[in-house]
């Protein structure tokens, strides 16, 4: 009768211990994609990239931005000093025909020799490397940028 006792009492303290483990886990997955969907662990300005050196120590400048997923992958637009305006509207240099995409949705434009990201209102945001743009950013060479369901890089 004691071991019985025993026995349905470590039982039920096992399943108790379960249950807990699997609650914290499950608690632990909402809180991650919560602030990754919210962008609240973003860090305030990107993560820095180390800069590559040429053959005569120059450091590599943008001069390309490439469309590398969505409906328009393999895209290319040279840039040179004017903005890059993205978004629906037929007047944008890059047109996304992408449901995720508001008419003018982001802009990359340059200071200096960085090409700096800003989202223009959107509705479904625009994303610099899983973090949202809410302030206008620079962009490092090759960090994928996401407006809806397209991703572009900045490419020397």
């Amino acid at each position: 009768m004691l071991m019985q006792g025993l026995i349905l009492q470590l039982t039920r303290g096992g399943f108790l211990l379960l249950l807990v483990l699997f609650v914290l886990a499950v608690m632990r997955v909402l809180r991650a994609d919560i602030y990754a969907g919210a962008g609240l662990r973003a860090p305030s300005r990107p993560p820095r990239q180390k800069r590559s050196r040429g053959l005569l120590g120059r450091s590599k400048v943008a001069h390309t931005l490439v469309v590398t997923h969505g409906a328009l992958a393999g895209t290319r637009i040279t840039l040179d000093q004017n903005p890059i305006l993205i978004g629906r509207a037929d007047d944008s240099t890059l047109v996304l025909t992408d449901d995720y995409a508001s008419n003018r949705h982001a802009r990359i434009s340059p200071r200096g020799s960085d090409w700096y990201l800003e989202d223009l209102g959107s509705t479904n945001g625009t994303y610099l490397d899983r973090a949202k743009v809410t302030t206008p950013v620079r962009v490092p060479l090759g960090t994928p940028i996401r407006v809806g369901k397209t991703a572009i890089e900045l490419r020397p």
